[in-house]
């Protein structure tokens, strides 16, 4: 004998049942079954609103009513050829007639007790189990009605009825032995000695399932659903969520309390004392093997089988000196929620016996406050004992499974991908059967701790990184192309998914958790995005709350670095070529890195120096290692390398200095280059990074535009001025050229003092030989003493800068990983 259960979902409608039935046809001609059915989808939760709307007075419940008998009786001409219709419908007609009987009392004398509420809702179960009943018959099914309340035995306990295993085991057996048909069963309800009618409460259908196929010790049980099985995690916060073939009839337990709602741990008791498999099927991919429970799982893939959560706790706590070594304390606490039947769902004490804390459901946590209270009140007036306090709008998140134990890490791996996203644990219980790891969190971090413990224990070889990008000009337009371009190897050979969630740039932002094209998030931004505030942009960003978030800032704008600090605080990592954060006031600067250390964010700039060439990486590793850096001499700016590399005989420096803006090297207003700023910002940073506590203004820094070049003037007024100045560059030029020297627009770090200038090098300097936009570090420490350690290559474009920016993106997945 086999018990077979399908749920609410699977019967919501004329098509569904159809599919049903072709699925109990095989099963019914290959062994003996029994099936069990809930209502038809959403009729139960109808029924307990009509009947409140009866209980409130309110006469539209008649309408509702009316409704779900239309449904009913539009089932019946749907799936009953014509012919046999007549005395079904009748039927059906007749069991609405009574409860429109039922609710009538209920609006009149508006009462609705327990009793009478359990009642109202056993219809659900009654009509659709009848009504499959006479659609298998009219299917050449031979089928019996069976309503499980002749059968199942309760106490009288309302709302949630404890059975009476033995007199229902022996009416059970006793009725199969006589009924050889297939049985139809109505989930859900049983009968009280005294003969009135009971629910079994919450997935009760299910534990009618169990309750018979443990009476009939049956081969197996299977309960048909709409999900594939067991799962990893809920599907609808995990989308990467993923079936479960196999786990023990305790890992099921432990999952189903903490909210994962395919299965209840009423349903598992009966099968795990009689060892009958249960089996998680999908009616609507019937194929699908779904997940066996049972007392021994083989699958041995993953150090965890499932994550999930039990949302709208509130814990409550309970400290005081009065605690400690005083027997009988938990005792007193933990009796006196027992009187109030309150259900404690986690306890946590710690060792020093000071404090005990424990979750209740939110809506029981006032009254076991005042129950505590008044169980303590001398204690608190000694001021041994502190009032019970409430911590609200929290979610219990666990990890299950029978492989953690004895295995070192587990809680570690937990913790650390918890904390690496900035989520705050508030309690913690641990089992000694190792079987469960449950954390406290806040209510808002649920979706996303969800995902990150996924993440860490089934998906550990694969991170996504969520992208929230500001800054469409060159160098993000270029990144987003390098993002799409390079999307199928980062997934194949890094393990890395880079998903943009955002995009935006001064005027319009577009927003997509589940994913921007890189290829064409900009033109649809235009299109579809809505205003641009970087207030209502940080906010939608720290309101998605999503795993391994990282805030890219490809502009220059100071407005967008004011954020900086915020975006930090949110556990949200940056990565940024915008120098103006990092060289503004140091106070900024240290507050941004005290920020990031503390919340475990990354902050990265490398883009801030050389573009794309690895100078802070390379000189923070020789910092951590105990090197000190003596002497740092660079050209920092790829632009103004070009500039004098290009200034040779028989050129005029204003048309070099046009030259390389039409090359797209220089910033819209040449000035901004030659002044110097640019390279002052870049030695601030190098002189931060190794420890000096150096603002701009200590920054030595040559002017390069003449005076009659600045102020408010067109372009073309500019080189027109510029041009005038020709004959002094020149000069400059012809003093180096005699001295087989090159210009070179230096910049230099040492004893703590910073000089920027333009000077002349030698054939035997380093930066001779410098050309095109190229920038160049010596870095003279003391292990390269001697021969200083060089670092050359492109200096600007936004090819190279988007190239860094996008390193130091990968930098973070892959920190994401350890």
């Amino acid at each position: 004998m086999k018990i077979v259960k399908f749920g609410g979902s699977s019967i919501a409608s004329p098509d569904k049942i159809k599919s049903v039935i072709e699925i109990l046809r095989p099963m019914v001609r290959s062994e003996p079954i029994a099936v069990v059915f809930s209502a038809f989808g959403g009729v139960t939760d109808a029924l307990i609103a009509i009947s409140t709307l009866a209980w409130e007075g309110n006469p539209g419940y008649k309408l509702h009513l009316e409704q779900i008998e239309k449904r009913h009786l539009s089932a019946v001409r749907e799936l009953i050829n014509v012919q046999h219709q007549s005395g079904v419908l009748a039927q059906v007609k007749y069991v609405f007639n009574e409860l429109e009987d039922i609710l009538h009392g209920v609006f009149l004398v508006k009462e609705r007790t327990l009793r009478t509420l359990d009642y109202v809702m056993s219809f659900g179960e009654r009509l659709s189990a009848y009504i499959i009943t006479e659609v298998l018959k009219n299917s050449s099914i031979p089928a019996e009605f069976l309503d499980a309340r002749d059968l199942v035995q309760t106490d009288n306990h309302f709302g949630h009825a404890k059975v009476d295993f033995n007199a229902s085991t022996q009416r059970i057996r006793e009725y199969f032995q006589r009924h050889n048909e297939l049985q139809i069963i109505t989930g859900f309800i049983g009968t009280s000695e005294s003969g009135e009618t009971t629910t079994l409460g919450r997935s009760g259908s299910d534990y009618t399932a169990s309750i018979f196929a443990g009476a009939l010790n049956a081969s197996s049980m299977e309960i048909w659903t709409d999900v594939d099985g067991m799962m990893t995690a809920d599907p609808r916060k995990v989308k990467k969520a993923f079936n479960v073939k196999e786990m023990t009839y305790e890992e099921a337990m432990e999952l189903s309390h903490f909210g994962a709602k395919v299965l209840f741990p009423s349903t598992i008791q009966p099968a795990l004392a009689n060892k009958i498999p249960i089996w998680i099927k999908n009616t609507f991919n019937p194929s699908f093997s779904g997940t066996r429970i049972s007392a021994e799982a083989k699958e041995r893939n993953f150090m965890i089988k499932g994550i999930s959560s039990m949302d709208n706790i509130h814990l409550l706590s309970v400290q005081g000196s009065g605690l400690v070594g005083v027997v009988g304390v938990s005792m007193r606490l933990f009796a006196t929620l027992a009187r109030e039947k309150i259900n404690v769902i986690l306890i946590s004490q710690a060792s020093s016996e000071h404090s005990i804390c424990f979750a209740v459901e939110e809506g029981f946590s006032k009254q076991a406050k005042t129950a505590i209270e008044g169980e303590f009140q001398y204690e608190i007036q000694n001021g041994e004992m502190e009032g019970a306090k409430i911590e609200k709008e929290l979610a219990i998140v666990a990890i299950v499974g029978e492989n953690m134990k004895h295995n070192p890490g587990t809680s570690g791996r937990m913790f650390n991908a918890l904390g690496k996203n900035g989520i705050n644990v508030s309690a913690i219980a641990q089992g000694s059967s190792e079987l469960n790891i449950s954390s406290v969190i806040r209510q808002a971090d649920v979706t996303k701790a969800l995902n990150v413990l996924h993440e860490a224990f089934f998906l550990s070889d694969h991170k996504v990184l969520n992208l929230f990008l500001v800054g469409t000009g060159l160098i993000g337009k270029t990144l987003l192309r390098m993002i799409h371009d390079q999307f199928v190897k980062l997934a194949r050979e890094n393990h890395l998914e880079v998903n943009v969630v955002a995009v935006a740039n001064s005027t319009r932002m577009l927003f997509d958790e589940t994913g921007l094209n890189p290829d064409s998030c900009v033109d649809r931004m235009k299109k579809e995005g809505e205003p641009m505030g970087m207030r209502f942009f940080f906010d939608r960003m720290c309101s998605l709350n999503l795993s391994n978030s990282i805030f890219v800032d490809c502009t220059a704008s100071e407005e967008v670095t004011d954020f900086y600090e915020p975006v930090l605080s949110a556990n949200i990592s940056i990565v940024s070529p915008n120098k103006k954060a990092n060289s503004g006031p140091l106070v900024k600067y240290m507050s941004l890195k005290s920020i990031a250390f503390k919340r475990g964010a990354r902050f990265l700039y490398e883009t801030n120096v050389g573009a794309g060439l690895p100078v802070i990486n390379t000189m923070n590793d020789l910092l951590l290692s105990g090197d000190k850096v003596i002497r740092i001499e660079a050209v920092l700016s790829g632009t103004l390398n070009y500039i004098f590399s290009a200034f040779t005989g028989g050129r005029c420096f204003h048309d070099v200095v046009k030259e390389a803006k039409e090359k797209g090297y220089t910033e819209p207003d040449p000035r901004d280059d030659l002044r110097g700023v640019d390279v002052a910002r870049k030695t601030l940073i190098l002189a931060r990074e190794i420890g000096l506590p150096l603002e701009l203004k200590d920054i030595a820094v040559e002017n390069l535009v003449p005076e009659n070049c600045r102020g408010e003037m067109t372009m073309d007024e500019f080189y027109m001025n510029l041009a005038r100045h020709d004959a002094s560059f020149e000069e400059l030029r012809k003093q180096a050229a005699e001295k087989k020297e090159k210009l070179r627009y230096l910049a230099v770090l040492e004893n703590g003092r910073t000089d920027i200038r333009l000077a002349s090098v030698g054939e035997s300097h380093p930066f001779y030989s410098l050309s095109g936009s190229d920038n160049i570090i010596l870095l003279t420490t003391e292990r390269y003493h001697e021969r200083p350690m060089v670092i050359r290559g492109p200096g600007a474009g936004a090819e190279v800068t988007a190239a860094g920016v996008f390193a130091d993106i990968i930098r973070i997945g892959n920190y994401a990983s350890t």
